[in-house]
């Protein structure tokens, strides 16, 4: 008796409440949308890889030169800031859609492993950041050799 629960209909259009709450949420409604407006919270997308010596990053970020990006880690942690900027402003130009974000963002990833930062390799091609973090030495994996212990057999009497 003690796994029965009781039935709450009532909780079943709770949860179908928050499933639809959350369809109409800004991010579900344009997923796509590279950065937010309101805050220059980052939203661009990013992949982390990590191999045996170093945790890889690469970051998507069309419309934003190389002097734009600024990478800083701090503890197991990895910024990406970055501005984009206007090229000219259009006074006579009615908007019907303006989906291009200028101004500045930022995200923050938390890294799987302790990195050497003052060792770190990144680059910067057709918007596309790439970044090498090193793995601190006692991150990584050490391989150590087991070797088969020597029996001493006893003389036969």
């Amino acid at each position: 008796m003690a796994d029965l629960k009781r039935w709450d209909p009532f909780r079943e259009l709770t949860d179908f409440r928050d499933t639809v709450d959350r369809m109409f949420d800004r991010r579900a409604i344009r997923p796509f949308r590279l950065l937010s407006w309101e805050n220059g919270d980052g939203a661009f997308p990013v992949d982390l890889a990590e191999t045996d010596d170093a945790i890889v990053v690469t970051a998507s970020l069309p419309g934003v030169k190389a002097e734009g990006v600024q990478v800083s880690v701090t503890g197991n942690q990895l910024s990406i800031k970055g501005e984009t900027k206007t090229e000219t402003e259009k006074k006579e130009a009615n908007y019907y859609r303006q989906e291009r974000y200028y101004g500045t963002f930022q995200r923050t990833l938390a890294l799987p492993a302790r990195v050497e930062a003052e060792n770190a390799d990144a680059s910067f091609e057709d918007g596309v950041l790439r970044l090498e973090l090193p793995k601190a030495a006692d991150v990584k994996a050490k391989t150590i050799e087991v070797k088969p212990r020597k029996t001493i057999e006893a003389p036969a009497s």
